[in-house]
């Protein structure tokens, strides 16, 4: 079997529950790419969030799609943006967000949210315990 090589291919699956809203939440703490100037090493730890409508990502796919940036030159703020626009072309999603919490470079930390909304798509809100009813009847 030959080895397992970096892909920009996402693959997807089919939504288990495509009826409800329910959050994939991804944490990737392990995220490189290199700065487009220095061509020094940037590393990042990526939070995705994702309400699926039809598809979903497949694990693997994300972590050799993530993967393929390693050697990449790329501003951080182009590289978030671009790994959103990529996960939404392959799965379309009801909500997607993007959390990259970039390490320190020159004294700073970047941090940088990016969020997709399919159109027309609201969320429906959490209930909240103190919203639950209440029991009126005798449990005895």
């Amino acid at each position: 079997m030959p080895p397992t090589a970096p892909q920009r291919q996402l693959d997807v699956f089919e939504n288990p529950a495509s009826d409800r809203d329910y959050l994939i939440e991804f944490e990737i703490p392990e995220f490189t790419c290199n700065c487009p100037l220095t061509g020094q090493p940037d590393f990042a730890q990526f939070t995705i969030e994702m309400i699926a409508d039809r598809h979903c990502v497949e694990l693997k796919s994300l972590k050799l799609y993530l993967w393929s940036y390693r050697n990449e030159g790329a501003f951080h703020e182009q590289v978030t943006n671009r790994i959103l626009d990529d996960l939404v072309a392959a799965t379309k999603p009801r909500f997607a967000r993007i959390r990259a919490r970039w390490n320190v470079r020159g004294g700073i930390y970047t941090n940088i949210a990016a969020e997709y909304r399919a159109k027309g798509w609201k969320a429906t809100p959490p209930v909240a315990l103190g919203e639950l009813p209440r029991s009126t009847g005798d449990r005895g």
